[in-house]
C-alpha cells in the first residue's frame, strides 16, 4: 500500500498522512548509506514527511545524521517534506544552569540556521515552536517568523504541545495561518482530546500531528492492571477489525478522531512503518473506540 499526501491545513502544506519521526535516529546504529536506504524505503511507501527537532540526539545530532545521509543522494530532498522544531535549549549539567525554553527571535533564527546547516538543505517545509515558552513574546515571534518566511528559509509554521489558547494567541499576531499543532495522542494521555486542543483544530480544519501514539511503548512493557485491561481490549478489537497488531489498533484509535490526526511513527524498522501505513485501512466503530477509552480510563462514559 502506498499512501498519498493530504492537506495539513486549508492553505497547505501537503504532508504524507503518516510521518516518519527521526527523534531516535541516533539509537539506530547505522551508517549514512543505511540511513539513506531506510529513508528511500519509507518514501517508496508514500511516507514522505520527516519529523526532526533541533534537540534530538547528541554527538552528532539526528539532524546531522540525516544530513549525512542526504549528502549521498541530494535528489532525495525533492521527494520529502522536512519538519523541524526550535525553542528548547539544553545546557551542561553544571549545577548553575538548567534546560530552558527560548523563543526570542535571535534564538529561533539561530536554531533554524543550525538545522539547515546540519541537514545541508536550503529551507524547511515546516518549522514548529517545540514547546510553549512562558516568556514568549508573540509579537517578537511573529516578526521573526515573517523574516524567516521572506528569506525562504521556512515555508510554513506551526507549534507543538500548545494549548488551544496558546495556539490562538500566536495565531492572532501572524498574517499566515499556523498549519499544525503537534501533540501527544494515545489512550493513556487524552489531554489534547479533553482540553479543547483538538476541538480548536477541528474548527480551523487544521490537522494535528500525533506523537507517541504507542504511549512510548508503555502498552508493551508496563505491568499494571490498567495495561492489562487495555491490552486485552485491544487484542479483542484487533481480531474484530482484522488488525495485524496492537500497534495498528492504537494508530487507528488516534486516526479515528474527527480532527484527522497525522500520525508520527518513531520506529526505524521499516516493517513497523508498513504496519502504520496499513492501519490507514482500518476503521473502528464508535463502540470499539470507546471500549479502548473505557479500558484506559477504568470507568464508563458519564
Amino acid at each position: 500500500m502506498k499512501i498519498n499526501k493530504v492537506l495539513a491545513a486549508p492553505h497547505g502544506p501537503k504532508l504524507s498522512e503518516i510521518v516518519q519521526g527521526y527523534w531516535r535516529m541516533g539509537d539506530w546504529d547505522r551508517n549514512p548509506q543505511q540511513h539513506l536506504s531506510f529513508l528511500k524505503s519509507h518514501v517508496e511507501l508514500g511516507v514522505t514527511t520527516v519529523d526532526h527537532a533541533a534537540v534530538y540526539g547528541a554527538g552528532p545530532s539526528c539532524e546531522e545524521l540525516f544530513g549525512n545521509a542526504l549528502k549521498l543522494d541530494p535528489n532525495v530532498r525533492d521527494q520529502i517534506e522536512i519538519v523541524s522544531k526550535c525553542g528548547i535549549e539544553l545546557v551542561a549539567d553544571d549545577g548553575k544552569h538548567v534546560n530552558h525554553y527560548d523563543s526570542r527571535p535571535a534564538a529561533i533564527e539561530k536554531s533554524v540556521a543550525r538545522s539547515l546547516s546540519r541537514m545541508g538543505v536550503e529551507s524547511l517545509d515546516v518549522l514548529l515552536i517545540h514547546r510553549p515558552d512562558w516568556l514568549m513574546d508573540v509579537d517578537a515571534i511573529a516578526e521573526s517568523l515573517t523574516r524567516l518566511k521572506a528569506s525562504g528559509k521556512v515555508q510554513h509554521f506551526g507549534v507543538s504541545n500548545f494549548t488551544a489558547t496558546q495556539f490562538a494567541l500566536l495565531q492572532s499576531r501572524l498574517d499566515s495561518p499556523l498549519v499544525t499543532n503537534q501533540v501527544e495522542i494515545n489512550p493513556l494521555n487524552q489531554a489534547a482530546i479533553t482540553d479543547g486542543t483538538l476541538d480548536q483544530l477541528q474548527q480551523l480544519r487544521v490537522r494535528p500531528m500525533a506523537w507517541s501514539c504507542l504511549a512510548g511503548g508503555r502498552v508493551f512493557t508496563e505491568q499494571s492492571e490498567q495495561m492489562g485491561r487495555l491490552n486485552a481490549t485491544m487484542s479483542e478489537i484487533a481480531d474484530e477489525i482484522g488488525a495485524a497488531s496492537i500497534d495498528q489498533v492504537l494508530y487507528a484509535w488516534s486516526m479515528a478522531l474527527p480532527s484527522n490526526p497525522i500520525v508520527i511513527v518513531g520506529s526505524g524498522n521499516i516493517e513497523r512503518v508498513k504496519a502504520a501505513v496499513d492501519a490507514l485501512k482500518l476503521e473502528l466503530s464508535s463502540e470499539q473506540w470507546y471500549r479502548i477509552w473505557v479500558a484506559a480510563t477504568g470507568h464508563g462514559v458519564p
